[in-house]
């Protein structure tokens, strides 16, 4: 059964992202599943950034999280391209969580508009 936070939160994915996910084959099924297990505390915090395991082990998505009610894919990575992301990038993906977390509905709906983000496991 499906708690009130798995039910209440809203997913998204980076048209980047997109673009590398559909590349290495990751349909939106397995980001569901694996955003449901995030939600659950099954991925890496990283401090408002989130490492989670996708592809049989095979990469690393980086997951930004708006207190817990908005949860942004961002990025991608092939573990055997790189076993993790730098400091710098850290702080990057924390400033852009952070950007994340003062955005309104209405500005989350301009960027689904303009296809800056796509919603996904509704």
């Amino acid at each position: 059964m499906a708690s009130e936070a798995e039910r209440s939160a809203r997913v998204f994915k980076t048209a980047w992202f997109s673009r590398a996910a559909r590349k290495t084959g990751i349909a939106e099924g397995e980001l569901c599943a694996a955003i449901l297990q995030a939600i659950r505390g099954l991925a890496v915090d990283l401090g408002g950034v989130y490492k989670k395991r996708l592809d049989k082990n095979r990469s690393r998505s980086i997951i930004l999280a708006k207190g817990r009610q908005y949860w942004v894919y961002a990025y991608l990575f092939a573990k055997k391209d790189r076993p993790n992301i730098s400091d710098r990038e850290l702080r990057n993906f924390r400033a852009l969580a952070d950007l994340y977390a003062k955005k309104t509905d209405v500005e989350i709906a301009k960027e689904l508009q303009m296809g800056e983000l796509a919603e996904i496991c509704r």
